[in-house]
């Protein structure tokens, strides 16, 4: 698929989320729809404000943590890779938001998470993991939006990346 059928074909994924209602209440389905118009999602329940898509490529865990913290977005520049327990809070099996996945990058796919963020992939987050002396190891947490499950990879991996990065800040500030 050539790369401004992947972008009409990602267009037309949000107008029919926001026509069918990616999310079952009201509010919500408001909301996530305004999400796709700005570019990001405060949710109400954390005031957490969310980048309104991922970066939309594989990369490895360092280019993540600084793909967010170089963000500018909404006006503001203190963006950061998300906690997994904030990627886990914004799980939802019931939400049906538009995204794409494959090896390209270019299949339609639907992923199961609040604010109809679009998502590309499993997200990396900011959560390393320590080793038996209370170092960060070679390890960070990532999130399965699909299945709804964390689980670990190596920041170095040998056969290339396949996390994104989302990108969360404090709101009101």
């Amino acid at each position: 698929m050539m790369k401004w059928q992947a972008t009409v074909v990602l267009i037309l994924l949000s107008i029919v989320a926001m026509i069918a209602g990616a999310q079952s209440p009201t509010e919500d389905r408001r909301s996530a729809q305004e999400a796709q118009v700005r570019g990001y999602w405060a949710d109400p329940s954390t005031g957490l404000m969310w980048a309104g898509k991922d970066n939309g490529k594989d990369v490895g865990w360092n280019k993540a943590t600084k793909y967010c913290r170089d963000l500018r977005l909404a006006g503001y520049s203190d963006w950061r890779l998300a906690t997994i327990d904030e990627l886990q809070g914004i799980f939802d099996k019931s939400a049906e938001a538009p995204g794409l996945a494959g090896k390209h990058g270019d299949e339609p796919f639907t992923f199961h998470v609040k604010g109809n963020l679009f998502l590309t992939g499993n997200q990396w987050s900011s959560d390393r993991l320590n080793d038996d002396r209370g170092h960060p190891s070679g390890y960070a947490w990532r999130f399965n939006f699909n299945e709804g499950h964390r689980d670990t990879e190596p920041i170095a991996y040998i056969y290339g990346a396949v996390e994104r990065a989302m990108c969360v800040r404090r709101s009101g500030g």
